[in-house]
């Protein structure tokens, strides 16, 4: 009896796999959490599947700078929410001409539909990060499309802008699958190579703390993660670009981030 059902359960697990492929549903293994090894103002080192995701549109530091020393950064920004910071963070990059990009869940288009059409205004990207910061690294294929494409959907409905075509995975979690997928979409893949503990407005480093942190981990190429949220980078933010500049930086946009290393 014991080897019957074990039998059983062999076929009908067998006959759910063909079944669920059968209907074009691809459903996709745990993932991984994307993970850096800082090396100071040098190149960090990337996780092992880095190069072999690089081929669905993923981008995670400008490769040629880093290979030539030359000194350029993109700004990137993960913007779940309005609290007063984002706006103050924007001035800064107004102030000094920086276009960055801000990946946003639709949170902060329903509720700041102003600032979105302030961002694509003044000439910064608007990119997905899902509709509500779902962990897509598992998710079979329909699952992304459907949430990126209700992203852009409320994005366009509600602001009158076209989201960019730049994708960020919440939190970092992704799998190879999944970034495929997200290419099959027409978006491109964007990870960082530098971000820092800054998302916990409960338990802000201090000022002082930041600027080291970040300034002594700048380096060639490097796709910064930061988060507009925080009350400390907002209070940062004018330091760091004139050091960056100081250092002898200057910013990127995604767009040309990508056309430079699409080979």
């Amino acid at each position: 009896m014991q080897r019957y059902k074990k039998t059983l359960s062999i076929i009908c697990i067998a006959l759910l796999s063909f079944f669920v492929m059968s209907l074009g549903i691809r459903s996709y293994a745990a993932g991984y959490n994307w993970y850096i090894k800082r090396n100071g103002l040098g190149t960090p080192t990337f996780p092992e599947n880095a190069n072999l995701i690089s081929e669905y549109d993923c981008y995670y530091i400008d490769k040629r700078a880093a290979t030539s020393g030359e000194k350029v950064l993109y700004l990137t920004f993960d913007a779940g929410y309005e609290n007063g910071n984002v706006e103050k963070i924007v001035d800064v990059l107004d102030k000094y001409d920086i276009s960055a990009a801000f990946f946003v869940l639709d949170n902060l288009i329903y509720k700041n539909p102003n600032l979105i059409k302030r961002l694509a205004s003044e000439g910064h990207l608007v990119c997905n990060h899902t509709k509500n910061h779902k962990d897509l690294s598992a998710a079979t294929v329909e699952t992304i499309q459907n949430d990126l494409k209700a992203l852009e959907d409320i994005c366009k409905s509600e602001t009158g802008v076209e989201m960019a075509k730049y994708f960020r995975f919440p939190c970092g979690r992704y799998s190879p699958e999944a970034i495929k997928t997200v290419s099959e979409l027409g978006y491109k893949t964007v990870f960082w190579s530098f971000a820092y503990e800054d998302w916990d407005n409960k338990k802000q480093p201090s000022e002082e703390y930041a600027i080291k942190k970040i300034l002594n981990n700048t380096h060639d190429g490097a796709i910064i993660l930061l988060h507009p949220t925080s009350q400390t980078n907002a209070r940062i933010m004018e330091r760091l670009v004139l050091a960056w500049r100081e250092m002898g930086y200057s910013f990127g946009t995604l767009d040309e981030l990508t056309s430079r290393n699409a080979d």
